[in-house]
């Protein structure tokens, strides 16, 4: 039976992004904790999975090791259907589609093929907690570099594990709800969700969400924030960042710049801030300023135009943008999903991926065409368009966090 949860935990029985909201669900109210909370009992581990085959140790190589065609592969992160080249598109990104649950022979193929460097399970690709671990172990199992293997796991409404009814645990209303008590708390429920994904199989969650609240009208974000106040939302994400981190999961804050102040859903075209570049140093950027306070983590950008900023092009695409991430050199930059209508309404899916790597993100994800990205981002290689000490640089980020969070 499902626990919905306020503020808290509830003790004795107790997520680019990507992905739109479900409908909202009712909220048990509860005494905010004054104490950090004891332990969560989660469900019983699922039966262990066939061991990976012996690979190369991640925590060792480096991109001499790697060929080019390895290298440009390590760029993606890709829905599991992806991987099956018999569908189109439209079913790939079809929430209501049926998912691909397990992996097939068809689909090892593609990993040697376009070498990947990670998969995103949504929804539709969970369907049990044996099913998803078992995916997950095989699905590392077929690629020779070890795999990002993530999912949008933040609390409340965006969850695709802990809203799956097949699965018993611990349910939030919303970031904005466990807030209310406190960072610790905050920092126990990342602990808590960062400790069952790690028994599934996953080692990287977009989350938290780092967005400041500040715009009401907002059609995206609203309670997936922590807070409108930007101090509380940094220390907030921060904390569930640190959480899920000592459970072995890469976190995600996102979505850079900041979508908090916008009024349109990047799903479906651009949004839009009117911030001047001090305004969003002010409020917007505080959170993932105190990003570095996690430790190592990831930065997800979304499809946000700064017109003082960026002109007409999303943040996604838009050196000047990327550049105002702190700490580059050190962390992670993730597209949002570039299959987006932000995104594909302007771009063919080689024109994105090429663009979003000039324009200094390390991880293309979700390309609205695996094959067309991952050619169009070799071809350009190749031909001098990007040059492979800039590729060589995104690489080696990605490769030192798979060791750390791959391992």
């Amino acid at each position: 039976m499902k626990k919905l949860l306020a503020g808290v935990v509830l003790l004795a029985g107790t997520l680019c992004a990507c992905g739109a909201q479900p409908a909202a669900q009712s909220a048990v109210t509860l005494p905010m904790a004054t104490e950090r909370p004891g332990a969560v009992d989660l469900p019983e581990e699922p039966e262990a999975t066939p061991q990976p085959t012996p690979r190369p140790d991640i925590t060792s190589l480096t991109t001499a090791d790697l060929t080019l065609e390895e290298k440009v592969g390590q760029l993606f992160i890709v829905r599991p259907d992806a991987l099956d080249l018999t569908l189109p598109q439209e079913t790939i990104d079809d929430a209501k589609a049926d998912g691909v649950t397990e992996l097939t022979d068809a689909m090892r193929g593609t990993l040697q093929k376009y070498p990947v460097g990670g998969v995103c399970q949504f929804g539709k690709n969970i369907e049990s907690p044996a099913q998803i671990k078992a995916f997950n172990a095989f699905l590392q199992e077929a690629s020779d570099i070890p795999l990002f293997i993530t999912v949008d796991e933040e609390v409340g409404a965006v969850a695709r594990l802990a809203n799956n009814d097949a699965f018993d645990l611990p349910q939030y209303t919303s970031a904005a709800a466990i807030a209310e008590g406190g960072a610790g708390n905050v920092n126990f429920i990342g602990s808590t969700i960062g400790g069952y994904l790690h028994m599934y199989g996953f080692n990287m969650d977009f989350a938290p969400v780092a967005d400041v609240n500040t715009n009401p009208d907002n059609p995206i974000i609203g309670t997936r924030a922590f807070s409108s106040d930007p101090a509380v939302a940094a220390e907030c994400a921060v904390a569930m960042a640190k959480g899920l981190a000592e459970e072995g999961i890469l976190p995600t804050f996102k979505h850079f710049p900041g979508h908090g102040d916008t009024a349109e859903d990047s799903h479906t075209g651009l949004a839009y801030s009117c911030r001047t570049v001090d305004e969003l140093a002010a409020c917007e950027l505080l959170p993932f300023e105190a990003a570095a306070e996690a430790g190592p983590h990831a930065v997800m950008v979304g499809h946000i135009v700064v017109p003082e900023l960026t002109g007409d092009t999303p943040a996604t695409l838009s050196a000047a943008a990327i550049a105002l991430v702190p700490d580059a050199e050190n962390t992670l930059i993730v597209t949002d999903s570039l299959a987006m209508g932000a995104i594909t309404d302007s771009y063919t899916p080689g024109e994105a991926a090429v663009l979003a790597l000039q324009a200094g993100c390390d991880v293309l994800l979700m390309p609205n065409g695996l094959a067309d990205a991952y050619d169009a981002v070799l071809a350009a290689v190749q031909d001098g368009t990007i040059s492979e000490q800039r590729l060589d640089e995104s690489v080696a980020k990605i490769l030192r966090m798979k060791a750390q969070f791959c391992a």
